[in-house]
């Protein structure tokens, strides 16, 4: 077992400062190897692995199952940067993003306690401190009901269900970016009983970089949100077949940061592989608002070619019952002059690369997009990475498909 001390932490902290995202990833695999607990003679050796099977236990310093106080360890982390350029009917956009940038811990204890922190920067590191998009602790009283309390995400929409860590787009839909979904204080309860999953709770409306505020300043309003996942499985004769549904209702004040979009939502989406192709059907609907009611549907094919090559499609249509009811994407579609509107549509068409699975993986694509009567065509190329535990939800939610070739 490695020498895991604070001051290690403190150097990965200091390696996120300087912005050396590489030499992360090289200390966390070196510490993950160090912390094998695997016998190795029931592992295949090294050389005939391939770098998904290494870097599977990627940020797990310690392991023991059998230790009656602290089961497991991870240092988590996540860095998603890419290059993009949009040229917009009414302005142009270009330029490399440092998107995502996180770093944090997860502890399993006493069989039945997980404690999560991960701390986030800010776009391009401005400001290299901006918060917590997660801090909570759960409690498992059994598979079937898991008591969560503290700061975590609002899982409405498939879209926004399935983490950023395994998306095979470079954006989320612009009707689940526009719902001003994201990470606040929160009470929820979930688990799994036979083919259905659930996840309901309380959420504050608001969040901010000083978590005492966020969490003793309750004054935002309250959103109460639930949602279900039902395995179909073999469901009009593909390999898997899943469905989501989710409620959300909304009642924010003036102060409110998040969930300010509608009063009542409702999302349901049918999830479907077969082979090396996957497909999503998701229909969301939004009412309420000062900005009236609307309704948008994507539908998300999807192809490996091979192991580690996808081809990736999206198309996006949208509706609202007033004229500025819907909302560009904030990333890049704005910044290349498009704004609201009641009418929108775009198609993406991507190809990725899995390096090592979902925790390396290379990601291009190109969209265009109509909201009224502008329009902007971007195109993108980037990389994503992850250490830390895998989380899981249906497709694509840490789940590769085999190949054709």
């Amino acid at each position: 077992m490695p020498s895991w001390t604070p001051s290690a932490f403190f150097r990965l902290l200091q390696m996120l400062r300087n912005k050396d995202i590489f030499a992360l990833l090289v200390a966390c695999t070196a510490l993950t190897l160090g912390a094998q607990t695997q016998p190795a003679s029931s592992r295949r050796p090294a050389a005939e692995q391939s770098l998904k099977e290494r870097f599977e236990n990627l940020g797990l310093i310690y392991k023991d199952k059998q230790n009656p106080g602290l089961q497991e360890l991870w240092v988590l982390g996540r860095y998603h940067g890419h290059y993009h350029d949009n040229d917009g009917s009414h302005g142009q956009d270009s330029g490399f993003e440092s998107r995502r940038v996180r770093l944090g811990f997860q502890a399993t204890m006493f069989d039945r306690l997980t404690v999560h922190a991960q701390a986030i920067s800010g776009s391009d590191f401005e400001p290299a401190y901006n918060g917590f998009t997660e801090l909570w602790l759960r409690w498992q009283f059994a598979e079937s009901l898991n008591l969560t309390v503290g700061q975590q995400k609002h899982r409405f929409t498939h879209d926004r269900n399935v983490s950023s860590r395994y998306m095979s787009f470079m954006e989320r839909s612009m009707f689940t970016n526009m719902m001003g979904l994201d990470y606040t204080p929160a009470v929820t309860l979930s688990g799994r009983v036979d083919k259905l999953e659930y996840y309901a709770g309380l959420f504050s409306n608001s969040a901010g970089t000083d978590m005492w505020e966020s969490f003793t300043q309750l004054d935002s309003g309250s959103s109460f949100l639930a949602a279900v996942t039902y395995d179909l499985g073999h469901f009009l004769g593909a390999e898997t077949a899943s469905f989501y549904g989710g409620y959300l209702h909304s009642e924010a004040h003036a102060n409110a940061t998040n969930l300010t979009r509608f009063d009542d939502a409702l999302a349901g989406a049918l999830i479907f592989t077969d082979g090396p192709a996957a497909f999503v059907a998701e229909l969301t609907a939004g009412f309420g608002g000062a900005r009236g009611d609307a309704i948008g549907l994507n539908l998300q094919p999807s192809y490996f070619l091979t192991d580690t090559l996808e081809v990736v499609g999206r198309y996006q249509i949208a509706s609202s019952s007033q004229a500025t009811g819907l909302s560009s994407q904030r990333r890049y579609e704005r910044l290349a002059g498009m704004g609201n509107g009641d009418s929108y549509q775009a198609v993406y068409l991507g190809l990725n690369h899995y390096i090592a699975g979902h925790r390396l993986k290379l990601l291009t694509g190109m969209e265009y997009a109509r909201m009224n009567q502008r329009d902007s065509f971007m195109v993108w190329a980037g990389i994503r990475m992850f250490f830390g535990p895998h989380s899981n939800a249906p497709y694509p939610g840490n789940k590769l498909l085999k190949g054709i070739w």
